[in-house]
């Protein structure tokens, strides 16, 4: 933070009506030791809870929780983005001060702020948490503020959507799990549900009665899993005399000021989130609280209320002294998103909230009156111009306090993108920035070349990508995008263009996209471009550019160093690289260091298929063929066959198999192996291999024949294309 940024926080603070700070003492250490348990809905809209006045969704749990405590009606969130939103909450410090401004490119400093778990954790509690969603993993910074963190989430290259969160209620068994091994210890858990963020899948019996609106589908389906959490809580005897409290981490657009998601814009519909606190014994239950509350405050609220240390010069303040009437000055809640800024080269957005005026500092300013118009439909700075002008000099004040993205590796940005968030650094411009409202269509696009990605459908992305970078050639996700999906449509020299451009439009990718840029040219066979750009992905990535400078090795036939980087690959023990044990079993086995070689590609195997873990292609065929070159031909055999199940279209399982075959002389079983290796995978590359395999074999006329179906399949396919 720069001096002049220094100077200002404690005047901003002032600014932001907290003169409740020394009445705390009011509620201090009145709840001592009690349980106390913070749970967030991502992508909680309030406007869609019975508890807010809608009639839209049944929510019994969230409405017994209301019932027994205190209903914040103006809640805000101080930013529209998971990873941010959470942070405000666990350091009681708005996002210019903890430095986490987007999901990507920033990390939680553990040791910048006081934390919530910390300091908890000083007070003598045990700490846990249970997280849904890739967004919140661990080394975020998060995982560090807490003695247990469970965010069982295995994810891996080009992993589909339901990798990169869990249902609610695995994370709630997680959650109650670490409870039942705390004992008589006070205990703090916090506890994240990734429903209703987008995709919207509800399970039935919501998906049925929500047909017409999924996203409230996916609410009734959280409230669900809260019903049970809560039951386990009564069976406990925890929930009476818990300290509970419930909140949405930010809204949903939904189309209101024409985003569908979040993370743009700054409106209402994504800063007005529920939040209720229960309180032990139910004290001042049903009571509600209309003067605006904010993230920030839950921080002071728990700590004030067991009575551990809280912080000085805090921008938040206790909850429980708001509900009480024990703050003195108009308060005014600060949100921004740098989102727009970072991803897209738009212009950032700021705004301040107060208990009528809602006032948001863009290209085009925008003031709108939050209780007569709670959607705001109407912007009235032309009509309120002193209004406007006093909020838009006090957010003047507020610094900026723009920190740069740090680089992230390839698989972050595609996990992200794979949730719906746009990931790349912005090019940077001159001259005036665009205002996000007026350009929010070109998001919907670029969001939509994600779904058809997820939905495997690689041309039509593609062809959505060309569109996008006609109108908006800046776009480096888009770029991205489009590299991935070519790709996987086997165009590799097309793949490599883009990535180069994305690296040209926005150099300072140069580092998160240099493994990509690896793969495709060892693909490709260029081994020294390969080598070179995989050392230049040390800095983000070491794991992934040991194991291509790994496959370098091996394609030049230098198999001790191959070794060595295959073992720089493989990670600890206890969390090693599967892909990377892989290639270490077959690199040993290529050495006759068999019985080296199998206790690798047994762990390998054996971490592949732990609970919850992805399979990962040639680990069976790679033991297997170790298991044949040892002579132990029929445990081989099983091996190549779990692949084939596995991994269906994939081709080296089958050659093995068919080479096993021939090796045991069961000629008549060769034939029917290739062919099931063609029909699960039908291009003419495929048929090549079987003509190759039969002609190695010694089997002429079946090379032949495959060779020439093979040659009319690439006829026929080169006839679609023109």
């Amino acid at each position: 933070m720069n001096r002049l940024a220094r100077g200002l926080v404690p005047l901003v603070t002032a600014v932001f009506l907290l003169t409740g700070c020394r009445h705390r003492e009011s509620s201090a250490g009145q709840f001592a030791n009690a349980p106390v348990i913070l749970i967030t809905i991502d992508t909680l809209r309030a406007d869609h809870l019975s508890v807010y006045g809608a009639k839209l969704v049944d929510t019994p749990a969230i409405d017994r929780l209301a019932a027994d405590g205190i209903a914040f009606e103006n809640a805000y969130a101080h930013v529209p983005l998971t990873f941010p939103s959470h942070a405000t909450m666990l350091t009681g410090r708005l996002p210019y001060e903890n430095g986490v401004r987007s999901n990507i490119g920033y990390t939680l400093d553990p040791n910048a702020h006081p934390t919530l778990p910390r300091l908890l954790s000083e007070h003598g509690y045990a700490t846990g948490a249970a997280v849904s969603a890739y967004v919140l993993r661990r080394d975020t910074g998060l995982g560090s503020l807490f003695d247990f963190y469970d965010d069982s989430m295995e994810v891996w290259e080009s992993a589909t959507l339901g990798a990169l969160q869990r249902r609610g209620d695995e994370t709630v068994r997680a959650g109650l799990g670490w409870i039942d091994k705390v004992n008589a210890r006070p205990f703090f858990l916090f506890l994240h549900l990734f429903e209703p963020h987008s995709p919207y899948e509800p399970v039935e019996p919501f998906r049925s009665k929500y047909a017409a609106s999924p996203y409230d589908g996916e609410i009734a389906t959280a409230d669900a899993i809260l019903g049970r959490f809560f039951a386990d809580l009564d069976k406990r005897g925890l929930y009476d005399k818990s300290l509970i409290i419930l909140a949405g981490d930010h809204g949903e657009g939904l189309g209101d000021h024409g985003e569908a998601e979040h993370g743009v814009l700054l409106y209402r519909e994504v800063l007005h989130v529920p939040l209720i606190v229960k309180l032990p014994g139910r004290q001042l239950a049903g009571k509600r609280v209309a003067a605006p509350a904010q993230l920030v405050d839950i921080l002071p609220t728990i700590t004030s209320a067991v009575g551990s240390r809280v912080p000085d010069g805090l921008p938040g303040m206790s909850l429980i002294d708001l509900a009480e009437g024990r703050a003195r000055s108009e308060r005014k809640v600060y949100s921004e998103t740098l989102y727009p800024r970072l991803h897209l080269g738009w212009s950032q957005l700021r705004s301040f909230t107060d208990s009528r005026n809602h006032y948001i500092e863009s290209p085009a300013p925008e003031l709108f009156d939050v209780v007569a118009d709670p959607r705001e439909t109407r912007n009235l700075r032309a009509e309120r111009r002193r209004d406007a002008n006093a909020l838009a000099g006090e957010l003047s004040k507020v610094p900026l306090n723009l920190q740069a993205q740090k680089a992230a590796n390839s698989e972050e940005m595609a996990r992200l993108s794979a949730l719906g968030y746009l990931s790349g650094a912005a090019v940077h411009t001159t001259g005036p920035l665009r205002n996000p409202r007026d350009h929010i269509n070109v998001l919907a696009r670029v969001q939509q070349t994600f779904v058809l990605n997820q939905q495997k459908r690689y041309s039509e992305s593609v062809a959505l990508c060309r569109e996008i970078l006609r109108d908006e050639p800046d776009l480096v996700d888009v770029y991205m995008q489009m590299a991935g999906d070519l790709r996987r449509l086997g165009r590799l020299p097309e793949a490599l263009e883009a990535y180069r451009e994305a690296i040209r439009r926005s150099p300072q990718l140069v580092d998160s996209v240099a493994i990509e840029i690896a793969n495709v040219e060892l693909d490709l066979g260029d081994l020294k471009a390969a080598e070179l750009n995989a050392q230049q992905a040390m800095k983000t990535d070491p794991a992934t550019a040991h194991l291509v400078l790994a496959a370098v090795a091996e394609a030049r036939s230098d198999l001790p160093s191959a070794e060595r980087e295959a073992r720089l690959a493989a990670g600890p023990e206890d969390q090693p690289n599967v892909p990377a044990l892989v290639m270490l079993a077959r690199i040993l086995a290529s050495q006759q260091k068999l019985n080296e070689a199998l206790p690798v590609a047994n762990r390998a195997v054996a971490h592949a298929g732990e609970e919850g873990a992805h399979p990962v292609a040639t680990a069976f065929s790679t033991r297997g063929d170790i298991l044949a070159r040892m002579g132990r031909t029929a445990e081989a055999e099983a091996d190549f066959r779990k692949e084939i199940e596995r991994f269906p279209d994939s081709t080296e399982a089958y050659v093995r198999l068919a080479l096993l075959f021939a090796s045991e002389h069961r000629f008549a079983e060769i034939g029917p192996a290739l062919e099931a290796m063609v029909k699960a995978s039908p291009k003419p590359a495929t048929y090549f291999l079987a003509a190759r395999e039969m002609k190695d074999l010694g089997n002429e006329a079946g090379a032949r024949a495959f060779r020439s179906r093979g040659e009319q399949l690439a006829v026929e396919l080169q006839k679609r294309k023109q």
